[in-house]
Order: structure tokens, then C-alpha cells, then sequence
């Protein structure tokens, strides 16, 4: 709030101003009065000037001016040009006419200039308002949206609408930022504005509470102290919400960007991956298969290079897949497709399995051995070979039927099916 010592000195300066106002029209009358008495103008001409008179103060200064101005008037007209002259005697009803004719004529055009001098400075503080509106709204396309936008909105607000003191309250970020001074125990305003809900106007105060709706419900508060209209301050409370909404967009974006590179990165790591192990795969490959030819191994010692070519044929494999997997997220994958026969495919795959682990717990059921499907022969193949380690890791058995609904044959089996396209 502002100093007392302030409201002393304009009370003073409109004091002085009414009293020069007053001095002025009494002196205008003086040298009216002393013209019109020294030309012997006669009573209806000298009540038109100071009609004249009248108007001029109502219209240029307010009722109250106008209206002393109207008294002094009927005093001079009654002293210097109505009989007897010199005396005070208001006895003639024409004086007491002037007088509500003068007294009328200040309340009409004192209200009319009142209004108009109104209308013209609402009419300047909005046109004032529209281009301030239009300077936060183009800086508010500016914003560092790197960066909160509670700060630097309060900080425009502030600057441009020559507020004295700018609280705004961010759901989204939890924050709370001030521009300008605020009393003692007013550090959190704008936060119990929101939790509070109350957007209202204190006049003794100059504060305005507004809420910031975007979507469903508030995003935020905003409580502005100032010499602002009501308008202006719903017009800055949907340019806020409007700004913390962008910048919640913006940083969406930024995250779903930072996501999708950072997936590309994994695929391009597995891929790297894959390719450097292929590389020693492929060469321990080649020697244990060199070993095997040789011969002049005992039994166990072929036993055991067999398994290491077994195993490094298996983890060729997996490395294809980590290739092929990461072609697939990344959306790179050409697929091949071709008509391919359900059974023969499975039959494959599961011999494959069987031949590799020993294990014949596997059962294929296929109704329509004619079954074909346009697929990737060597991607489906793939998937079936995984689903069939997982179902074996699980001590489970697996059926293919072309059944419409699935059932589960038992405790341990789980029902694939196919359908044909």
C-alpha cells in the first residue's frame, strides 16, 4: 500500500487546484460584474453571461465550482443590477429564477462532462488496456519454454502493466512466483487463492484474485495489485492459463522426443552389439567344426568341442535375433512375405527344438494339415521357436488348433492358435 505521507500530498494538490478553480471563476466574475455595471448592461444580458459563467465552470471543473459560481452570480445580479442597487434584498421571484435556472444549468452540465470526461478515460484506460494485452500476449509467444513460465509471466506483468504486485501459482509445477512487494504473510497468496477457489476483488486494496482454468479445471491461481479493471485481469488470467498449457505441452513433446531418441540409441547399441559378437562367435564356430574334422579326439574331448560348436551356433542365433529385434522397434524390418504351410513350418521348428535339447514333451495338433498363411517364414519361425523355450522352461505342452476360442487343456498347456488370413 502506499505511504500516507503520499495521500497528504494529492489531498493538497486537489485542494489547491479547487481553490484556484474558485479563485479564477470569482475573479472572472469581478471584471464581468464591472464591465456590465460600468456599460449599464441591462438584467437579461448580464444573467446570460453569467449563465455563461455557470456553464463554463460546470462544464471545465465540477458541480461544486459551478455551483459557488452560481450563488456569486444571483449576489451580484441582486447587488449591482436589480433595485435598489447596493442592497441585498432577494425579494423579485426573477431572482430566485436565475438562481435555480444557474443552480439546474450546474447540475445538468457538471453531470454530462462528469460522464463524458468518464467515458473518454474508460474509453483511453481500454484502448490503454488492448495494447498492453497485445505486448504480454506477443511476448508471451517469446517465452523460454525451456524453462518455468510462472517467473517470467510474473515479471511482464508486472513491467508492462505497471503493477505494483504480480503473484502467480503453477498446479503443474507446485510453485509459486512473485513479482513486486507484498506485505508481511503474504507469501503464499496466490497458492491459497487456488486451494481456496475465491477469485474476487478487494477495492480497499487494489487486489485482484483470478483462477486459471485450462481443461477440465484450474491449472493455477493468479493475484494481481494494481490500479487494473476486472477485465483486464480475466484477459491476464486466460493468457497465463494459456501459457502454462503451452509450456505442459511443450515439455510432453520434449519428453516423448527424449524417449524415442533414447530407444533409437538402445536399438542402435543392440545392433552394434550383435554384430561385434558375431564376429568371435563365427570364429569359435569355425574352430570347433576345424576340430571335429580333424578327429583323434577322445570321446569326452569331442563331447565337449561339440557342445561348444553347439552353443555357438546357439548364440549365432541369438544374436540374429537381437538384430532382427532391433530392426523391428525401430521399424526397419523388410518382411518377405510368402505362403507358408502351418504344419510343416511347426513341425520344423519343434524338430528343431527336440533334435537340439533332447526333449520331447512338445505335441503338435493341427486339424487342417492344408493350413497356409502369407507370413515371413523365417520371423514366424522365430517367434515359435521362442514361444516353444518359454513354454518348455515352464514345463508346459502347447496345441495348435484353428478353433475360434482358446481353452486350456490342462494345468500345464497353454492352446495357440492359428488363423488362416
Amino acid at each position: 500500500m502506499a505511504s500516507p505521507t503520499l495521500f497528504q500530498r494529492l489531498y493538497k494538490l486537489r485542494a489547491l487546484r479547487v481553490t484556484g478553480q474558485c479563485l479564477l471563476a470569482f475573479l472572472v466574475l469581478v471584471i464581468m460584474t464591472y464591465f456590465g455595471f460600468t456599460l449599464q448592461v441591462n438584467l437579461t444580458t448580464i444573467s446570460f453571461i453569467y449563465l455563461l459563467l455557470v456553464i463554463g465552470m460546470a462544464l471545465f471543473c465540477s458541480f461544486w465550482q459551478a455551483s459557488l459560481t452560481s450563488l456569486l452570480s444571483v449576489a451580484c445580479l441582486d447587488y449591482f443590477f436589480t433595485a435598489p442597487v447596493f442592497h441585498f434584498a432577494v425579494t423579485d421571484p426573477k431572482e430566485w429564477v436565475a438562481l435555480g435556472v444557474f443552480q439546474i444549468s450546474a447540475l445538468v452540465i457538471s453531470r454530462l462532462s462528469t460522464k463524458e470526461l468518464r467515458s473518454s478515460a474508460e474509453a483511453t484506460l481500454n484502448r490503454t488496456g488492448m495494447e498492453q494485452l497485445y505486448e504480454l500476449s506477443r511476448n508471451s509467444l517469446l517465452l523460454d519454454l525451456g524453462q518455468p513460465p510462472g517467473p517470467q509471466l510474473a515479471v511482464l506483468i508486472q513491467r508492462i502493466f505497471d503493477a505494483r504486485a504480480v503473484a502467480l501459482f503453477d498446479l503443474n509445477l507446485d510453485r509459486q512466483d512473485r513479482a513486486g512487494e507484498w506485505d508481511e504473510g503474504e507469501e503464499n497468496i496466490a497458492r491459497e487463492c487456488y486451494l481456496s477457489e475465491s477469485a474476487k476483488d478487494e477495492p480497499l486494496t487494489a487486489t485482484r484474485r483470478r483462477l486459471l482454468l485450462a481443461g477440465p479445471g484450474p491449472v493455477g491461481a493468479l493475484v494481481v495489485r494494481g490500479q487494473l479493471s476486472p477485465l483486464i485481469v480475466d484477459a491476464l488470467a486466460s493468457l497465463a492459463a494459456m501459457s502454462i498449457d503451452r509450456y505442459q505441452s511443450f515439455e510432453k513433446e520434449e519428453r516423448a522426443e527424449n524417449a524415442s531418441k533414447a530407444e533409437q540409441l538402445r536399438a542402435a547399441v543392440m545392433d552394434g552389439l550383435a554384430h561385434e559378437l558375431k564376429t568371435p562367435l563365427t570364429a569359435v564356430q569355425t574352430a570347433s567344426s576345424g576340430l571335429l574334422e580333424l578327429g583323434a579326439l577322445t570321446n569326452p574331448q569331442r563331447d565337449l568341442v561339440s557342445l561348444i560348436n553347439e552353443e555357438a551356433i546357439r548364440l549365432n542365433e541369438l544374436c540374429t535375433k537381437l538384430l532382427l529385434t532391433a530392426k523391428l522397434e525401430t521399424g526397419k524390418v523388410g518382411l518377405e512375405k510368402d505362403d507358408v504351410n502351418v504344419r510343416e513350418l511347426v513341425t520344423e521348428v519343434v524338430n528343431t527344438q527336440s533334435s537340439r535339447t533332447g526333449d520331447e514333451r512338445v505335441h503338435v495338433d493341427i486339424e487342417d494339415r492344408a493350413l497356409t498363411v502369407r507370413v515371413d517364414r523365417a520371423l514366424l519361425a522365430m517367434i515359435l521357436a521362442q514361444y516353444i523355450e518359454n513354454a518348455k522352461s515352464s514345463s508346459r505342452f502347447i496345441t495348435l488348433d484353428r478353433r475360434s476360442e482358446s481353452k486350456i487343456a490342462n494345468e500345464s498347456s497353454i492352446v495357440f492358435f492359428v488363423r488362416q488370413i
